[in-house]
């Protein structure tokens, strides 16, 4: 955005519906935190672009329920998922076979339930700190930290998760991003890597082709176009950068990517899932039942054991670009 932006971030709290939204405004983007709503970030504008998928038929512009919708803690089925659609922190690794696995979404405390807001304001910059409550069933609590600095077309996350029972569990964080389909997704991954790994696969595996190396740092692109297709390809040999272009404008995930560390899903570092919608719901997949054409963006941190009381940490970075 050429000149005229403001100096500082302008933090405003939206308490005129049925619960407090935290909006951030650093004359480059604007974000919409809804604590309530699982700590989700459900809006990301640009120069007045919205770049998030959220669903219209749950959530309006400002992130207000709509056509009496009523938000509320959610168990069981794919089926019965309230995809409110934005950015979202979860457990790793998804499954419903062992306690190993989070069997969600839904759940009732890590994706729906209420996350607790803190914000923080400095000369340059504001974050809103987000906790949810203890989930029973996987031992942790998330918390996640949403930073942006004045003059800049990025923010950041801070993502940590601390085990609060009383035996070791072992889990890895898992960051979710919903985006409108229609654009490409590309994953650096690093020279001579395995393939992409198929999960989740719905109606297929999307499909991915290779787009060029890098010759001075040996990095290669995998790129996964636009399909209909409801599935998902994990990146093994991810070296913690993901971009998505769509209607001209580049989002760009990075985190840091331990090389001698394990990662749950085959080894996955990075996932790329793609849904649109179907004539019937997937009962292979718990009756999802996928409302639009999206893409999700995942970033995931190591496979990590903690003790009681022990916690592990993601920091996550993502730039806008309007080439």
């Amino acid at each position: 955005m050429s000149g005229g932006a403001p100096a500082g971030v302008r933090v405003r709290t939206d308490e005129s519906g049925p619960y407090e939204v935290v909006w951030l405004d650093n004359g480059h983007l604007r974000l919409g935190v809804v604590p309530r709503l699982g700590g989700r970030l459900l809006s990301l504008v640009h120069e007045g672009a919205e770049l998030l998928w959220r669903n219209p038929e749950l959530l309006d512009d400002r992130l207000h329920p709509v056509g009496g919708h009523r938000p509320a803690p959610t168990s069981g089925p794919m089926a019965n998922w309230a995809n409110y659609g934005g950015d979202k922190t979860w457990p790793a690794p998804q499954g419903w076979l062992s306690p190993r696995e989070w069997a969600g979404p839904p759940d009732p405390v890590l994706d729906s339930g209420p996350y607790t807001a803190a914000v923080r304001e400095w000369e340059n910059g504001a974050a809103v700190t987000l906790e949810s409550g203890h989930d029973p069933r996987t031992g942790l609590r998330i918390r996640r930290e949403i930073r942006l600095d004045a003059g800049r077309a990025s923010y950041e996350l801070r993502l940590t998760a601390v085990n609060e029972s009383s035996a070791p569990v072992r889990w890895a964080l898992w960051n979710v991003t919903q985006y409108p389909g229609g654009g490409v997704a590309r994953v650096e991954v690093a020279a001579g890597s395995a393939d992409p790994v198929e999960l989740a696969v719905g109606t297929a595996a999307p499909a991915w082709m290779r787009a060029g190396a890098d010759a001075a740092d040996g990095t290669e692109l995998l790129e996964i176009p636009a399909q209909d297709v409801v599935g998902k390809l994990g990146f093994p040999g991810a070296t913690g950068r993901l971009t998505y272009a769509r209607d001209g404008r580049l989002l760009t995930t990075e985190w840091d990517v331990p090389a001698d560390a394990e990662y749950p899903d085959g080894g996955s570092r990075a996932e790329v899932w793609m849904e649109h919608p179907l004539d019937r719901p997937l009962e292979h997949l718990g009756g999802l039942n996928p409302p639009a054409r999206i893409v999700e963006c995942e970033a995931l941190g190591p496979w990590t054991r903690l003790d009681p009381g022990a916690g592990t940490s993601l920091g996550i970075r993502v730039r806008v670009e309007a080439p």
